[in-house]
């Protein structure tokens, strides 16, 4: 098999680690093209304003043979189905790109914390409008995206305890990312959290415990989590957070 070849960002987490998980839990050969030799201007080609008249608007993008997948959910929607990380029937298929994008939504808010004005501007330009944005982030929305997917959970009767059907998804992948992200840039607010998504901290520490996960978690090729990422810690953003019980 041809290795697929992934387009990301070279120094960053980001979206595009969504797809590392999956691939690296298929156990399939890839190439993290952005961080070998010419690999930058590579990907250049291949996002809005390339040469290729598929370009995508931004990374990640996936290589697939004469295949160009982008967009996250998409890419992971076309993993899903050709390597097990996915339901066979199509209503389960279009299940997984749904919880998908509603990650994808939470992904968004989250970067959205730091750059409430503008993706132009520093994050030390609008670090006011951060302040606000991020409050209303770790008080509101973390709870309510959160309590939906412990309810998708639980009302998964399935054997197994992943979110959907009986086997892990990549739904399952990305739900362990989002919460490690989340952990990583509201520690506070989180640890205040403690306990309120008992399936989701199960869910995370057994995707964190499978073999091909674990390995590469402790590899090189996991980079840590930075100020240049879509999650990022500033303690002052967690400032002023007041985490109200659940209703």
């Amino acid at each position: 098999m041809e290795p697929y070849k992934l387009y990301y960002w070279p120094t960053i987490q980001g979206r595009g680690e969504f797809v590392r998980l999956a691939l690296e839990e298929a156990d399939v050969p890839y190439i993290d093209v952005a961080r070998g030799k010419g690999g930058m201007k590579a990907m250049q080609e291949l996002i809005a304003g390339g040469s290729d008249i598929r370009a995508a608007f931004a990374p990640p993008v996936l290589r697939a043979g004469e295949l160009l997948i982008g967009q996250t959910a998409n890419i992971l929607m076309f993993l899903g189905a050709r390597h097990g990380l996915a339901p066979r029937a199509e209503a389960g298929r279009l299940w997984c790109n749904q919880l998908q994008l509603t990650i994808a939504d939470i992904v968004g808010e989250a970067h959205d914390t730091h750059h409430p004005i503008s993706v132009n501007m520093y994050y030390e330009e609008q670090a006011r409008e951060s302040k606000a944005r991020a409050r209303d982030f770790a008080t509101e929305r973390i709870p309510k995206y959160l309590d939906y997917f412990e309810s998708v959970l639980r009302a998964n009767h399935a054997r197994g305890g992943w979110i959907v059907g009986s086997r892990l998804s990549y739904v399952d992948l990305s739900l362990f990312q989002l919460l490690d992200g989340l952990r990583y840039a509201f520690p506070k607010s989180m640890e205040a959290y403690e306990g309120r998504w008992p399936g989701l901290a199960r869910l995370s520490g057994r995707v964190a415990a499978r073999p091909r996960v674990a390995a590469y978690l402790a590899s090189k090729r996991r980079l840590p989590n930075n100020e240049d990422d879509v999650f990022r810690h500033y303690p002052e953003l967690e400032q002023g957070v007041r985490v109200r019980p659940r209703a």
